[in-house]
């Protein structure tokens, strides 16, 4: 599942509040296929993260998991993605009981596409994505402990 860029290759994307969120799929914990195309109509949390069962993603995850009753109230979908493969995300799901959906970027090309992407891992940037495709608010600095809450905050 790659992506592909028109014109120069070596320029990396640009991503602003109010551009329409790039599409991709990719393979879930699961082992399904996942768009993002899947959730139109639907407000998205899309975030990556460097690596599951690190200590700050662990964290982070957990933020979300402790208040994701709130996020389904809100009928907002969770997404994680990192370049773990997917077993290793479902291995991480498993141990820690998160009720989202993670997905493996392995080649690295939807972090580049999102401009998440870092040569040993992704970025730690989160995406807030409106009912209609559209990216609402972006996230680069984030502390691990209240980022899921801060987003709720800012929906509400």
């Amino acid at each position: 599942l790659g992506v592909i860029f028109a014109n120069n290759r070596s320029k990396k994307p640009e991503i602003k509040i109010g551009d329409k969120a790039p599409q991709f799929t990719l393979v879930s914990d699961e082992n399904k296929k996942v768009s993002l195309s899947d959730f139109k109509g639907q407000r998205v949390v899309l975030y990556f993260f460097p690596k599951a069962d690190t200590p700050g993603w662990t964290k982070e995850a957990c933020g979300f998991r402790n208040i994701f009753d709130e996020y389904k109230k809100a009928e907002i979908i969770v997404l994680g993605i990192s370049y773990d493969s997917p077993k290793s995300l479902d291995s991480f799901k498993r141990k820690y009981n998160l009720p989202f959906i993670l997905l493996s970027d392995n080649t690295k090309a939807v972090a580049k596409l999102y401009g998440a992407d870092g040569a040993m891992w992704p970025k730690r940037v989160t995406f807030l994505i409106d009912k209609n495709g559209i990216i609402q608010k972006i996230y680069e600095k984030i502390n691990v402990n209240t980022h899921a809450a801060e987003i709720l905050d800012d929906i509400s």
